[in-house]
């Protein structure tokens, strides 16, 4: 197991290439398993959760091949092997297995999902549309059980905007006798992704990107070779760093549209964004204007960019209030935050950021993914030298950080935690 490290205060200045999108790339290598030959996907990020994903296929008989950026899936042999534990339980996206596979044989047995622990994050709407498309479903012994005879196209309201649900409804109905339309369907750009993907294998798909989805079954699906959109989390991401602590940064290979929320964002804190046709330059100022976010769907303020983004506030001078109403336990980032200086309040599902006091550099732990990014954030901006531990959570969704970092001029490295590191990392697990 390792730590990260950061010896704060180094300006970063250059330009950063943004990896292919990790919410999209952990549903398209499931929907491969829709297609009756081979399918390959360009620009795939080097995150732990693909090669995670390229293995549960090999599991039900598909060989996958993985070189660089590049996935080659055979799924010519696969069939409904159960998978109710093991990799299955690594990730929250694995859930996505259950509606490719349930369109594909008409039934899978998969385990409950893991991935970052963010409070209650139900699948009632997946189990809603995968009901509705006419499959008997029940939860034996912490595993999904999905069967159906037939799946039948249906009208399907959600009564919960998700992203998951609209996905893994798609994934089950591209095969399914008839129509199906998913009203109140999730907007962003990875839905769009993966409906292009199952397109190009022969999916009959109207509307995605908006909020009704229609949805002709067809009888086959065909491989196909796609190549993922950028991932706009993790350029925005360094687009929060780099307002933190940027001379000048290019984030390159990015879709400028697809960040215009977070980008008002950083223009109401007084921080340069100049935006170019498939990149973005930030540079920071000395001082920052406090603002209030909430986050909301697509095109909203984006969740997974809420607590990177409350690691800046910490810098702005005055009180700022951020509001996360997508999911109600992601301010675990909080408390880490404050051993570092800063002066934050958790009300419900609000923070009140007290900033402008200088950040030190202390030992903290990233609980998921999008908090060690903020710790990151937080250790870039920091005096003196920060260690992160729970690195396993950032290296689940940003490809290469370090070497990244390094090249924009960033004092960041690794280390391999002692035997009692190890110990009381497992103790707060």
């Amino acid at each position: 197991m390792d730590k990260l490290l950061i010896e704060g205060g180094h300006p970063l200045e250059g330009t950063v290439q943004i990896s292919g999108a990790k919410n999209s790339a952990v549903a398209l290598i499931p929907a491969a398993i829709l297609a009756d030959s081979t399918v390959t996907i360009d620009n795939l990020p080097d995150i732990s959760d693909v090669g995670t994903l390229a293995d549960l296929l090999e599991e039900i008989g598909g060989k996958t091949e993985l070189e660089d950026d590049t996935l080659v899936i055979h799924p010519e042999n696969m069939f409904a092997m159960p998978i109710p534990n093991g990799k299955v339980k690594k990730l929250r996206a694995s859930y996505y297995m259950m509606g490719a596979m349930l369109g594909k044989f008409k039934k899978a047995v998969i385990g409950l999902p893991g991935g970052c622990n963010l409070g209650p994050r139900p699948i009632d709407q997946h189990i809603k549309g995968f009901e509705a498309l006419g499959a008997k479903i029940s939860n034996e012994h912490g595993a999904i059980y999905l069967q159906a005879d037939e799946l039948i196209g249906a009208r399907i309201y959600l009564d919960v905007i998700s992203v998951g649900a609209t996905i893994n409804i798609m994934l089950a109905a591209v095969k399914a006798k008839g129509q199906t339309i998913i009203e109140n369907a999730a907007k962003e750009p990875e839905i769009i992704d993966v409906a292009t993907l199952l397109t190009s294998m022969g999916a009959n798909i109207k509307g995605a990107g908006t909020n009704v989805i229609r949805i002709d079954g067809v009888d086959e699906l065909f491989g196909c070779r796609h190549s993922i959109i950028p991932d706009r989390i993790e350029a925005g991401t360094y687009m929060i760093m780099a307002a933190a602590v940027g001379k000048g940064v290019t984030v390159d290979n990015v879709i400028p549209m697809h960040l215009e929320s977070l980008s008002s964002k950083l223009r109401e804190m007084d921080v340069v964004v100049e935006a170019g046709d498939d990149s973005i330059y930030i540079e920071s100022k000395p001082t920052l204007d406090p603002v209030d976010i909430k986050t909301l769907v697509y095109p909203g303020f984006a969740t997974d960019l809420q607590q990177p983004f409350t690691s800046l506030l910490t810098k702005s001078v005055g009180a700022s209030m951020v509001t996360d109403t997508i999911y109600n336990a992601r301010f675990k980032h909080i408390d880490e935050l404050r051993r570092m200086g800063a002066s934050i309040k958790v009300e419900g599902r609000t923070a009140l950021v007290n900033g402008g006091s200088a950040l030190q550099g202390a030992k903290v732990r990233a609980s998921d993914l999008r908090a060690g990014a903020s710790l990151v954030v937080a250790g870039l901006m920091a005096d003196g030298i920060t260690e992160i531990t729970g690195v396993d959570h950032i290296d689940r969704g940003y490809a290469s950080l370090e070497e990244k970092l390094k090249g924009l001029g960033a004092k960041i490295w690794r280390e391999t935690l002692t035997e009692e590191e190890v110990e009381e990392e497992i103790r707060s697990s």
